[in-house]
């Protein structure tokens, strides 16, 4: 059965529901194709545009001029930066719109990060608020070592952070997932508890309270490990601040991360209110059409679907992601084979440094000021075939803190001018 649309998406992480969305807004009917689960619930939920850049950046918009010419930014310039993040406030309630600067946010390790976009849930733990903080880790959820993590942070902020690990109120198994635990804090459920032979029981969030409040000391604030609650956090804060008598944030998490997911659904809520329609859990494998393309192809319990469109975005990732594979002697782009320059020496794709210069974190396609894909004599590979995102070469997300800010700036961008393709040849 074929089925068609304007404009069909190839990736459902953050640059495909970004591309989804601003072309949807185009008025065009939009498909996003998406195989696996986004990888934002592995990700802390932070939004950053340009962490580094020769150091530590201050305000991305000022170093943008020092990236080279072919790093994606150089591409859809500040603007394009500018309405990635405007797409993504219409999308969720995230802190940090009122400056061009970087917040430093404290993460479970002890560092802080330079981020544009953070969750609400955050904001009251900013390395740049020179109150004094408790951080409270919980026996259970081992990757936040709280007294650790208050250690490290005390060496680079201007306040005193201590760290106290206690148990998680209530019979919960040792192995509970976070999940379970942001549930019972979500629903505030009766938490069973004997004293003094009695046995009484009281809400999740006051026996949580309950735990934290001899430690207090002089602390202003309280930062718990990103787990209070999935679905209400701002609830559970309010809860626990007006228990405390102290503001309360959220110390961004690894994987499975809450406020990733959080993230997510608010992207999907986002994508089914402009009409989106979404295909998911198969890959796409392979395509139809010559110097355009006419058809993905999806597989499905062995059978090919096509998906028919006008106008096509990949957004599949990078080599982390799996939209970009390699081999012993080559990189190579497995859906359409787009080109990817690399060294020919396999040698050069790495430096010896661990945290040196390494070309692999640059890999991916290349692309016109439309963001086209080109081919390797630098001209468009199809004429409908754009792309966003971790798939895009040029730039180091992880070393420059920019792998969000490059997923929303060109998902939006990318979806925009494949919408109005559509409009302008209807």
């Amino acid at each position: 059965m074929a089925i068609e649309d304007d404009v069909v998406v190839i990736g459902g992480g953050i640059a495909g529901m970004a591309t989804a969305l601003s072309a949807a807004r185009e008025g065009v009917r939009v498909r996003l194709l998406s195989h696996k689960e986004s990888t934002l619930r592995h990700a802390s939920g932070l939004v950053d545009v340009l962490g580094y850049a020769d150091g530590l950046v201050s305000d991305p918009f000022d170093a943008l001029s020092a990236l080279p010419e072919e790093h994606p930014y150089r591409t859809v310039g500040e603007e394009g930066i500018r309405d990635g993040l405007a797409l993504l406030d219409t999308v969720t309630d995230y802190a940090g719109g009122h400056t061009d600067r970087n917040a430093l946010v404290p993460t479970f390790g002890g560092r802080v990060k330079p981020t544009a976009r953070y969750p609400e849930t955050s904001a009251n733990g900013l390395a740049s608020d020179e109150r004094d903080t408790l951080l409270v880790g919980f026996e259970t959820v081992v990757d936040f070592d709280a007294p650790l993590a208050a250690d490290r942070l005390s060496a680079d902020v201007p306040f005193d952070a201590r760290g106290v690990t206690v148990a998680f109120p209530g019979d919960f198994r040792t192995d509970a997932r976070i999940t379970r635990l942001a549930h019972a804090l979500d629903e505030n459920e009766r938490i069973e508890r004997e004293q003094s032979g009695i046995s009484t029981s009281l809400p999740a969030r006051t026996a949580l309270a309950e735990l934290v409040e001899p430690h207090l000391g002089d602390a202003e604030r309280v930062g718990f490990p990103a787990i209070l609650g999935e679905d209400r956090p701002a609830d559970v804060i309010s809860t626990l601040e007006a228990e405390l008598g102290v503001d309360v944030f959220e110390v961004p998490m690894g994987p499975p991360s809450l406020p990733g997911m959080r993230l997510e659904t608010a992207f999907h809520d986002a994508l089914q209110d402009e009409g989106v329609r979404t295909t998911s859990g198969n890959p796409v494998v392979d395509f139809e059409g010559d110097d355009e393309i006419e058809a993905v192809v999806v597989e499905r319990n062995g059978a090919e679907i096509p998906f028919y469109g006008d106008q096509f975005v990949l957004a599949t990732g990078g080599l982390v992601g799996k939209g970009i594979e390699s081999t012993r002697e080559s990189v190579y782009e497995p859906i359409f084979d787009c080109h990817i320059a690399a060294p020919e020496d396999r040698y050069d794709w790495s430096d010896p440094a661990a945290f040196g210069d390494h070309a692999f974190a640059r890999f991916g396609v290349a692309t016109d000021d439309e963001l086209r894909v080109l081919d390797a004599a630098g001209e468009p590979a199809f004429d409908n075939l754009r792309a966003a995102g971790g798939v895009l070469g040029g730039y180091d997300f992880a070393a420059e803190k920019s792998g969000s800010g490059v997923s929303l700036s060109t998902g939006v961008v990318a979806g925009r001018i494949a919408g109005e393709q559509v409009n302008v040849n209807p």
